[in-house]
């Protein structure tokens, strides 16, 4: 049961901190075309801090459904940038187009690093998310309601925790799934003949539907170039 307190304890201090860096690119559906299928894209986070972020996507032009794959490599800003990180790979893809209103959805597989002065955690999860918008040449905007899981996570606890909190805590995978976010939002940005610039806000629920994070907000700052 001690064990499990503690562990407890971890989990939400750890996640409540770095699980809620929603680092995606955003996607201007109406100015994309056959002969720029690679995008690169850098955008800048606040959540708890400073965040940052690089990515890389290739274009599968699919006629009505053309579909993005690529990743994305996020660090917080601080001294040691090794020490946490998030990494997403995965897939946007357009559903549906009525007139200038689209409906896309994106899938991605994440993995996670956390390190505290007790533990170090490395984290794999999901993230699921659907954007309704209405993208014109050089404007867009829409909204962006996603779920962002973490599934599996692996405890590698330091000296100084089992000399000071407790020396017989056990390191390893741990399931089920160490927690959850729902997040909601509005996107949107301004783009040029090769760049766009991005911009998203929105809000966190915790899975319970019932609790928030301590900062419960999130908002990014991205630039796209197509080539």
């Amino acid at each position: 049961m001690k064990t499990i307190a503690l562990k407890s304890i971890i989990i939400v201090a750890a996640f409540s901190f770095f699980q809620n860096k929603i680092n995606a690119q955003v996607i201007n559906w109406e100015n994309i075309s056959k002969q720029n299928k690679h995008l690169l894209h850098a955008n800048v986070g606040a959540e708890y801090g400073v965040t940052a972020g690089l990515g890389y996507h290739h274009l599968i032009p699919i006629k009505k459904f053309p579909l993005w794959i690529g990743g994305e490599f996020s660090v917080p800003a601080g001294n040691q940038l090794a020490d946490d990180y998030k990494a997403r790979l995965g897939a946007q893809i357009r559903i549906a187009i009525f007139s200038h209103f689209q409906f896309s959805a994106r899938i991605q597989g994440i993995a996670r690093r956390y390190q505290n002065q007790s533990v170090t955690l490395l984290n794999f999860g999901s993230d699921f998310a659907g954007t309704l918008g209405y993208y014109r040449k050089h404007w867009f905007g829409g909204i962006e309601v996603g779920f962002d899981k973490a599934i599996v996570t692996h405890f590698k606890h330091s000296d100084w925790y089992k000399e000071n909190i407790y020396d017989n805590v056990q390191d390893g995978w741990y399931e089920p799934a160490t927690g959850g976010n729902f997040y909601y939002g509005l996107q949107g940005g301004y783009s040029m003949k090769k760049i766009d610039i991005t911009l998203k806000v929105g809000k966190l629920l915790q899975q319970d539907f019932n609790s928030q994070p301590l900062l419960p907000f999130y908002g990014q700052l991205g630039v796209n170039f197509r080539f």
